[in-house]
């Protein structure tokens, strides 16, 4: 299970005392907590590509060199090539049953809107349902738009500079602007403007839509139980299943904005929706969890809870509302490489076979499931191309003491921006930035001005020499070390430079998947459940109310090992 833009700080099991999520703490009770458990990117879609492939999203070409990491137009021909090889496909041809039931974020099309290239059912997905997007403030009525902070990013001092020196040397005859010249401009400003209006206006209509399978089922979706909707689909297909091997992705649309809770939700939490959301998070993993017991799965499943990053500190209403997680003692959020951004929850159970009630502070990566899930599978390993996760079996079950990841790279888009070391015989975590983004306000630890922070160069600032953290005595990063603070600085440099070097070497050149050929709408890719005059509109989801049907039989507790990540 994977919830989007969930803080580590929003749970209760990892010190959260505001907020109620007794069925996910009920998980780390039960089974082991990480408390060092590492996102490979701190966006959603680059994020997901790794935790899939086990494979940095630089290998895959899931991590561009532009300002946008991730997709946001349906339309657009980007996404995650099928030559990746996905847990989901290395289960399905081990004869398990496979479900993605919620987001995807990988792309959908590449030439036809019918071709389905990037789909789920592409990459090793028996069943879907759920959005390829995400779930935008345009999603819902009344939440803006995310086109809102296009503002940030239009240099209006230098065009107004322009204009009043035109404007002054024009008047003093130095030059002669013509008055054709001048409405030529302003009408071509005009409809400009209309355009985008014009797309923004119908955004929802266009990239807001659900589908079961290949089928789109409703455009644009209703938010309002969606969880609910999609808690009762995965229990479906548990039901359907449960005397089969099955592997089925939960991946929540919530708590990432547009804010939602049904309605049993509403006004249940302090912290306004985005607790709401939370608790509903809490109640879906609590359903799933009480379906395992009644058909007497519990000791047949390995059960895995995480996020795709840390929480979005820059989700600010347009009522000024704060809809933001917490990520407790970590520094920063969603979108940067500091802890807040990529110390994500880590929760693993699967009673009889893994200890309750066990922490490890080792470093793990979400590029571990892969590996963990394949073996646990029967499938073999991959010997053309490099998987960067390890699995975590040994390690949970206590037969290993540390983790294999002696170095984790931290990537911000395409561009190397941190690197993790933990020296073998020593519980030392040294941790260098190469460059960092430059928060506004400055004394703050977010991006407020352009609603996320941005990779290239004129978003941060270099450092040379890098700055460098001993998390394991500043985990939240608050005092860069220095040759004169620490004795092992230059060393730690040396050693984390030469690993640098290595991994560079590892890396094979890929097409850029978000490259902005990739990301732009292309009108003949975009999916439409009626026609483009009644803006695509459609209500064909027949589990619309959120009433499940209970019509399958409970089955006797089978010897098939089944994975619910």
């Amino acid at each position: 299970m994977m919830v989007d833009d969930l803080g580590i700080g929003d749970l209760g099991c990892y010190g959260n005392t505001t907020l109620r999520t007794p069925n996910i703490d009920m998980l780390a009770q039960e089974g082991v907590r990480l408390t060092q458990h590492i996102a490979a990117a701190p966006l959603c879609t680059p994020s997901r590509a790794a935790f899939l492939t086990g494979r940095y999203p630089i290998r895959s070409g899931m991590a561009g060199l532009g300002q946008l990491g991730v997709y946001i137009i349906s339309a657009a021909s980007g996404g995650l090539p099928s030559e990746e090889v996905t847990f989901a496909k290395v289960a399905k041809r081990q004869g398990y049953e496979t479900a993605l039931i919620g987001k995807c974020h990988l792309g959908l099309n590449c030439e036809r809107n019918d071709d389905y290239c990037h789909h789920p059912s592409t990459h090793g997905f028996d069943h879907f349902y759920g959005i390829t997007l995400t779930n935008l403030r345009d999603c819902q009525p009344g939440h803006g738009s995310i086109f809102t902070n296009v503002q940030a990013h239009i240099p209006f001092k230098t065009l107004g500079v322009g204009v009043a020196t035109v404007t002054l040397l024009h008047a003093r005859g130095v030059v002669t602007v013509r008055r054709k010249l001048v409405l030529s401009v302003a009408a071509l400003v005009g409809t400009a403007a209309a355009i985008f209006g014009t797309f923004v206006a119908t955004f929802p209509y266009f990239n807001c839509f659900l589908m079961r399978n290949r089928e789109v089922v409703e455009q644009p979706y209703v938010s309002e139980n969606l969880t609910q909707r999609m808690t009762d689909e995965a229990v479906d297909f548990l039901e359907r299943n449960s005397a089969l091997p099955f592997l089925l992705f939960f991946s929540f649309i919530q708590v990432h904005t547009a804010m939602f809770a049904s309605p049993a939700f509403q006004g249940t939490s302090q912290h306004g929706i985005y607790g709401d959301a939370v608790h509903e998070v809490d109640w879906s993993v609590g359903q799933l969890m009480q379906t395992l017991d009644r058909l007497n799965l519990r000791e047949n499943t390995l059960v895995y809870l995480t996020s795709d990053q840390g929480a979005h500190l820059e989700e600010i209403s347009v009522r000024g509302e704060v809809h933001r997680g917490w990520n407790g003692i970590y520094k920063a959020g969603k979108s940067t490489n500091w802890e807040g951004g990529i110390r994500v929850p880590g929760l693993l159970r699967w009673t009889g076979m893994l200890p309750a009630g066990k922490d490890i502070d080792e470093p793990t990566s979400n590029m571990d499931i892969f590996p963990t899930v394949v073996k646990l599978a029967g499938g073999t390993a991959l010997g053309d191309r490099v998987i960067d996760g390890h699995d975590l079996m040994p390690l949970l079950q206590g037969k290993v003491e540390r983790s294999k990841h002696e170095f984790l790279f931290h990537y911000c888009n395409a561009y190397l921006n941190a690197v993790r070391w933990q020296p073998p015989n020593s519980y030392s975590i040294w941790k260098v930035f190469f460059f960092t983004p430059d928060f506004y306000p400055e004394n703050g630890t977010a991006c407020m001005h352009t609603h996320a922070c941005f990779c290239t160069a004129s978003y941060v600032t270099y450092h040379d020499p890098p700055l460098l953290f001993d998390l394991s005595h500043d985990p939240s990063e608050t005092t860069p070390l220095t040759p004169d603070t620490e004795p092992a600085f230059h060393s730690v440099l040396e050693e984390i430079r030469a690993a640098v070097a290595l991994h560079k070497e590892s890396i094979t050149p890929v097409q850029d998947q978000l490259a902005p050929g990739h990301l732009l709408w292309k009108p003949w890719l975009q999916p439409c459940c009626s026609s483009l005059s009644q803006l695509c509109r459609c209500e064909r989801d027949g589990g619309r109310d959120g009433h499940r049907s209970t019509a399958a039989a409970e089955a006797d507790s089978p010897q098939d090992q089944h994975i619910i990540a």
